[in-house]
């Protein structure tokens, strides 16, 4: 693997992404002002926005529906993370 291969990079970038939105969601779920998961309204409003950003709703109903079925190999048949 080379830090300058194009795949590592976007990957990196992705990552990088990806866990700054769930700490973001995490922080937002703590101070929720009304009865709600929090979550719940947080993923609405990612999916309107990738749709609202040209991404179509097979792509998107796709990758959520991947990201779910991908959910027990990586949980590893726990139902949530220890935040120790």
């Amino acid at each position: 693997m080379h830090d300058d291969d194009p795949w590592n990079v976007w990957q990196g970038r992705a990552i990088d992404a990806a866990m700054l939105f769930a700490r973001t969601c995490a922080d937002l779920s703590k101070d929720v002002p009304y009865p709600s998961s929090g979550l719940e309204d947080i993923i609405n409003t990612i999916m309107t926005e990738l749709w609202d950003n040209g991404f179509s709703q097979p792509e998107i109903r796709n990758a959520f529906e991947k990201a779910i079925a991908d959910m027990p190999r990586y949980a590893a048949g726990q139902e949530k993370r220890g935040m120790g």
